[in-house]
C-alpha cells in the first residue's frame, strides 16, 4: 500500500494486487485506497460497497476507511466540499492507529492527509495547512509512510493558497530536503521543483 500511495502521488503506476492473496477488511481498504488513487473510482466504490456491507458495526471501517474512501471518490469528481463533509466523522478517529498499520505500517492519519486534500481542492488553505501540519506533528502515527514526507509539500501549497508564501517556501524546502537523493525524472519532485521555483 505505501508503494501504491507513493506511485499514485509521483506519476508512476501499479496495480494493487494484494486482493488476489487475501480478502481481509484492511487487505480490501488498502487495495480500494490505492485503487482510488490511480483513479479507479467506481471499483474503489465497488471495494467500499462491500466492506460496508460485510463489517456494518466494525469502528475502523465504519469512522476511518469508508469515510476516507468516500472522499477519494468525491475529489475524483472534483467535489471537494462533498469530501470535507464525508470525513467529518472521522475527525474524532483521526488519532487512532487503523488495522492497516499493525500489517504493512501505513494507513495512519490518511483521513487528515485526504482532507487536507480536499480543503486545499475547496481553496481553503487555512484549513488545509492545519490538516498537514496534523500529520507532521505526529509521526509516531505516520511512521515511514510516503503522507509523512509528501505532507510538506501539500503544507507548501496550502500557505500559497492561503497567501503565507514565507511559510510556503519553507515547507516547500523541507520537502526537497527530504527528497534530495530521489530520482530526479519522478513526477511529483519535478512539480514541487517548479512550484518552488515560482515562489
Amino acid at each position: 500500500m505505501r508503494s501504491a500511495f507513493r506511485e499514485s502521488d509521483s506519476g508512476e503506476r501499479a496495480r494493487p494486487a494484494a486482493l488476489e492473496l487475501a480478502k481481509g477488511r484492511d487487505v480490501e481498504y488498502a487495495a480500494a485506497f490505492a485503487l482510488a488513487l490511480f483513479g479507479e473510482s467506481a471499483e474503489a466504490q465497488k471495494l467500499a460497497a462491500d466492506l460496508e456491507k460485510r463489517f456494518p458495526e466494525d469502528t475502523p471501517v465504519q469512522f476511518e476507511y469508508l469515510p476516507t474512501l468516500h472522499a477519494l471518490s468525491a475529489l475524483a469528481h472534483q467535489a471537494p466540499s462533498d469530501a470535507v463533509e464525508r470525513l467529518q466523522r472521522a475527525v474524532p478517529y483521526d488519532l487512532a492507529v487503523p488495522g492497516t498499520l499493525f500489517f504493512g505500517k501505513f494507513g495512519g492519519l490518511y483521513p487528515a492527509y485526504i482532507r487536507g486534500k480536499a480543503y486545499l481542492a475547496a481553496g481553503r488553505g487555512q484549513e488545509a495547512a492545519a490538516e498537514f501540519q496534523k500529520v507532521l506533528n505526529h509521526r509516531g502515527i505516520v511512521l515511514a509512510d510516503p503522507i509523512g514526507a509528501l505532507a510538506h509539500l501539500q503544507l507548501g501549497r496550502a500557505y500559497v493558497v492561503s497567501g503565507d508564501i514565507t511559510k510556503a517556501k519553507s515547507a516547500y524546502q523541507d520537502f526537497l530536503a527530504l527528497w534530495k537523493d530521489a530520482d530526479p525524472d519522478l513526477p511529483v519532485l519535478k512539480q514541487a521543483s517548479a512550484e518552488y521555483a515560482k515562489l
